[in-house]
């Protein structure tokens, strides 16, 4: 998935200058709920499912109802274009920039300098200066001296003249006029030459790039420059608190927690002087009542503490110093023998490779150090962005290696993939699974792997799996009436993430641009047992804590029930569907049919069997719980929660026929939301 207002992609098209002609558009209180209520949605056969015909179709058979053929037939073309020895040739450096870098979305003024490579760049060839398309940089701008990211230019070359054009809204496009620019001449750009500079990226990074490209021959076609230059974005003085802990743990269990401090943006914030009271651990656990923030670049720390009690426990955070003022609640911890382990994932995310913030490195690091996570993975786009993946083996080996340096088995698991960004079935991300980092990308654009079909033809036989995501809307959705989900390679879907929820239109911040009829319920409904996660989607850097940024504060986790913190044991749960998916709210979450837990497949059920199941419900909340949400096969019944932050639900409910499902949302006051994964009937 991308960033939620589309952009134009021709200006993303690094190789593309002209566009092309569109085709036709083919404490602990609990309440207890027992009995068999009225309001439970009833059992009937199997017409209420609908058929797998009477999902969505597409613009032209065989694709996503609101697939993006333009799109796709503008990347198609610029990947077929005949490129020039010339075009991209020569390099560029920053000559000026601040030396400590630029706080995040403030304006600075930055002098690059472009040199000729040996080929040098024909009359009528084009030097371009674009910085990221994405996350709020100013676009370059000719026309008003006085006006943000004015940039001037200039030319050491005698008898050149540069034409210049910044019609585009995205870039600066130079053309060479007079004569040839010859092998070692220069241009030089000043971005952000007017009184007020030049605004950066709202989100905190290292070496965030700026691209010049190269059409050498004039044909428009273009090509980047290597390695482009960089400056470092910086983040913010603190104005957030930020804490998570374990969710579940026995009480012999060591358990980890991490602290620290955000600025408004969820930028890792550096702590000069200050700290942080830690409130109402227990003294059996040995944690220190003040830790000592100062100095800490990423403003974070993590402990580890043993000897928690039995029951649910929630810390208070108080900032000292500098973040006086400051304070959160950390995510509530159960604690009982016997208890299954809950890990937490954000496996779907992107860096500045593709369309995102940061660098590997940086993104695992955040996941980590910062949001305290178990599981994570980056998927960048492999073709999409200013330098499509799927022909860049350097930045796909760049990947490959921050995998390795971040795996740490029982302590911090990352997982290789990649996002198959394909405008006309929707898109997915692939995750692999084995101790080698070295697996390829089946890209959405190569004729072999094009479809759903070819995907997991590619994968079958490894340890891999594809998510569905954003299905049921913006930026498109996914082609479930064509194609089925593999029930080996895609059990799941990624339900939420910070383009909304995808779950049915009656979900708390549904995605934007919905496609009726095309919900993951309606999957469910045509008899797909899809489980279900969140995840991200995060293009600010922030993995497991996109949801802060947000305007809507829309963001997804993955809730994954595993004693096994490595590859296989976080593999083995998500083939078994034995997971749950929140908005971002680490809210502990436990549903079981008859002792089954979620993600179940239930046998038929033997002749004489009772006429009812037992559905239980265990929740402990991050705020206040407003209700719970019963789904039966399309079917809701409510049940108010008063309030309470933490429940335990019992109640009889008719027995499951054949084909049914039911799964549980859970509402929190705040906003915040989780879903377990469905039971299914066979």
């Amino acid at each position: 998935m991308c960033f939620r207002q589309l952009c134009n992609p021709a200006s993303l098209l690094p190789y593309r200058r002209r566009a092309l002609q569109p085709k036709a558009a083919l404490a602990i209180a609990m309440l207890f709920v027992i009995g068999c209520d009225a309001s439970e949605p009833t059992p009937e056969e199997v017409a209420h499912f609908v058929a797998r015909e009477e999902l969505p179709e597409g613009p032209a058979p065989g694709l996503s109802a609101d697939a993006r053929v333009e799109t796709w037939e503008l990347l198609t073309a610029d990947q077929a274009a005949i490129r020039s020895p010339s075009d991209g040739g020569g390099q560029a450096r920053i000559i000026k920039a601040p030396e400590a870098g630029v706080p995040a979305a403030t304006p600075a003024k930055i002098t690059l300098e472009y040199e000729a490579g040996p080929l040098g760049i024909a009359e009528g060839g084009v030097v371009f200066l674009q910085p990221s398309p994405f996350w709020d940089w100013d676009p370059p701008q000719i026309r008003d001296p006085s006006g943000p990211a004015y940039t001037s230019f200039s030319t050491s070359a005698e008898g050149v003249e540069l034409e210049a054009d910044d019609s585009s809204g995205a870039f600066l496009a130079l053309k060479i006029r007079g004569r040839a620019l010859e092998p070692g001449e220069t241009i030089r750009f000043v971005y952000g030459d007017g009184p007020i500079g030049a605004r950066v990226d709202r989100y905190a990074e290292r070496d965030s790039p700026l691209y010049v490209s190269v059409d050498g021959d004039g044909d428009g076609v273009r090509g980047l420059t290597h390695p482009s230059p960089h400056v470092d974005v910086l983040a913010h003085p603190p104005e957030q608190l930020h804490g998570v802990i374990r969710s579940t743990a026995t009480p012999n269990d060591p358990v980890r927690i991490t602290v620290g401090a955000l600025d408004a943006l969820g930028n890792a914030a550096p702590v000069h002087q200050g700290g942080i009271r830690l409130i109402g651990a227990p003294d059996s656990v040995g944690l220190p009542e003040f830790l000592d923030l100062s100095g800490q670049e990423n403003g974070h720390l993590t402990l580890t503490s043993t000897g928690w009690p039995e029951g649910i426990h929630r810390l208070q955070l108080e900032g000292t110093g500098e973040l006086q003022g400051l304070s959160a609640t950390v995510n509530p911890i159960v604690v009982r023998e016997g208890i299954d382990r809950v890990l937490w994932g954000d496996l779907h995310g992107h860096s500045q490779i593709s369309d995102g913030t940061s660098t590997p490195d940086q993104y695992y690091d955040y996941a980590r150090e910062v949001a305290g996570l178990d599981v994570t993975a980056l998927t960048d786009h492999d073709h999409w962005g200013m330098a499509p993946l799927d022909a860049d083996s350097s930045a796909w080996k760049s990947i490959r290696d921050s995998v390795h340096r971040y795996q740490e088995p029982e302590r911090f698991i990352t997982l290789l993939g990649y996002e198959w960004t394909n405008w006309l079935h929707g898109h997915r991300h692939v995750l692999y699974f084995d101790r080698e980092n070295d697996r390829e990308i089946y890209s959405s654009l190569d004729p072999d792997y094009d479809t759903p079909d070819e995907l997991w033809a590619a994968l079958r036989g490894q340890s891999a799996l594809t998510f569905a995501h954003h299905s049921a809307g913006g930026p498109v959705s996914t082609n479930w009436r064509d194609y089925p989900p593999d029930p080996v390679l895609e059990p799941l879907t990624e339900i939420v993430s910070v383009h909304g929820s995808s779950e049915a239109a009656d979900s708390p911040h549904p995605i934007y641009q919905p496609v009726a009829g095309n919900y993951v319920r309606d999957a469910l409904n045509a008899g797909y047992p899809l489980g279900f996660i969140g995840s991200g989607d995060s293009h600010d850097g922030h993995p497991g804590l996109v949801q802060l940024a947000d305007p809507r504060g829309a963001g997804g986790l993955a809730a994954i029930r595993s004693e096994s913190l490595s590859r296989e044991g976080v593999l083995e749960s998500l083939r078994a569907r034995r997971t749950y998916a929140t908005d971002g709210a680490r809210i502990w979450l436990d549903v079981r049919l008859d002792g089954e837990p979620m993600g179940s497949i239930l046998e038929p059920s033997p002749d004489g069997a009772p006429a009812t199941q037992t559905l239980q419900i265990e929740v402990a909340g991050t705020a206040p719980i407003e209700r719970i949400d019963l789904i039966r096969s399309g079917q809701i019944a409510q049940i108010d929660a008063e309030g309470q932050e933490d429940l335990q639900i019992s109640r009889k409910i008719p027995r499951l026929g054949r084909g049914e499902y039911h799964y549980v949302r859970v509402i929190q006051r705040d906003g915040r939301t989780a879903w377990s994964s469905p039971i299914f009937a066979q």
